[in-house]
């Protein structure tokens, strides 16, 4: 039997299913009958989407269902608006077109299984799941692991608006019944009318819910959802005693972002990147059109990264080579690839992602 192999294949949708008024569940299935998705727990497939207007996107989505079948894997899509702070913009191209156009019978095109945000299977500390919104995805994954082939306690902890939104619940309670020791806990933040045999707690999540919740322990957590959900729940935990190296999380953004509480290299102030000048045979990256002028730091990953230290906010969403978010035009200088990216960038463009300089460069954000 073949495993999934780099590069995208065909999958065919074998069932789709709402969850909520805004999450709706694909289950996939090869096309050729005997491809395999050998994920882990937590971790995530890429779908390349062809809309209606012909042009292709790359979306990521976390697998959602149990890791033993990796001959039919489940996803678990939220309908993504326009911001709120932006309603100019228009709402997810991608998952828009999932829900709307994608239909039981369709093929895709996916690749996988990538991420790093993974349940480690062989420790044997207690588990928190701790999750908001559709973040409850990958976490509903390592619940099923979890029931199945751990003894671990487990503690599930899910925040959202209230009971329309929320998806899963009816196989997040059958799997923390097939076995002692796991614990849920749902949040709704406004329930409504008919909600109040569905909930644990009321509002957010607080200081006092998790002490009341969580004996004194040492735990294992994976921390997933929006971003202003991950900051405070970051926050809340590191004030809990929870050490940092127990804190796994799924954020598509900078450290800093939930770490600018904390004393880190990314999270301490920056020097104004105009005020660096660079030796003449230092490496240096100009980033456009701000100008902004800085020395490469060899303690960078890659420009990404040098680009938030420098203050800037390029766009980017894996950080892995796998959606081309982070493409910008590189204007002048060579870089050198960390790893190779799912879909080559065109001529000219580079990711700042897995990119590094060779020389002096410029870059177009």
């Amino acid at each position: 039997m073949s495993t999934q192999t780099p590069g995208f294949s065909a999958w065919r949708v074998i069932d789709k299913q709402p969850e909520s008024a805004i999450i709706t569940s694909f289950v996939l299935a090869p096309a050729d009958g005997i491809s395999r998705l050998d994920f882990r727990p937590g971790q995530f497939l890429t779908l390349r989407l062809t809309l209606a207007n012909n042009s292709t996107l790359l979306r990521n989505y976390s697998f959602s269902a149990c890791a033993a079948k990796p001959g039919q894997v489940r996803i678990s899509v939220k309908r993504e608006p326009a911001p709120l702070d932006q309603p100019q913009l228009p709402p997810g191209l991608g998952s828009n077109h999932l829900h709307d156009c994608v239909q039981t019978g369709d093929l895709l095109q996916v690749a996988g299984p990538s991420g790093t945000f993974v349940l480690d299977e062989l420790s044997t500390r207690p588990v928190l799941l701790f999750s908001g919104g559709v973040g409850l995805t990958p976490m509903v994954s390592m619940l099923h692991s979890l029931s199945r082939d751990s003894s671990r306690a487990v503690y599930f902890v899910h925040a959202c608006e209230n009971s329309t939104v929320h998806a899963l619940r009816d196989e997040v309670l059958a799997l923390a019944d097939r076995r002692p020791g796991i614990n849920v806990h749902f949040c709704y933040r406004t329930p409504g009318a008919d909600d109040r045999s569905r909930y644990h707690s009321e509002g957010l999540i607080t200081r006092q819910t998790l002490q009341q919740l969580l004996p004194l322990d040492d735990y294992d957590v994976y921390l997933c959802g929006p971003r202003p959900f991950m900051q405070a729940n970051w926050r809340l935990l590191r004030s809990l005693g929870v050490a940092r190296e127990r804190i796994h999380y799924e954020f598509f953004g900078p450290a800093a972002v939930l770490e600018e509480d904390e004393v880190s290299p990314l999270a301490a102030p920056v020097s104004p990147p105009t005020a660096q000048r660079p030796e003449a045979d230092t490496l240096s990256v100009c980033f456009m059109p701000s100008g902004t002028r800085v020395v490469w730091d060899e303690n960078c990953h890659s420009l990404l990264e040098l680009a938030e230290q420098a203050g800037l906010e390029p766009a980017f969403n894996c950080r892995a080579g796998l959606c081309n978010t982070c493409q910008v035009r590189l204007q002048e200088g060579t870089v050198e690839y960390l790893e190779e990216p799912l879909e080559a960038p065109q001529h000219g463009d580079i990711l700042l992602c897995c990119t590094r300089p060779t020389s002096a460069i410029t870059v177009q954000l």
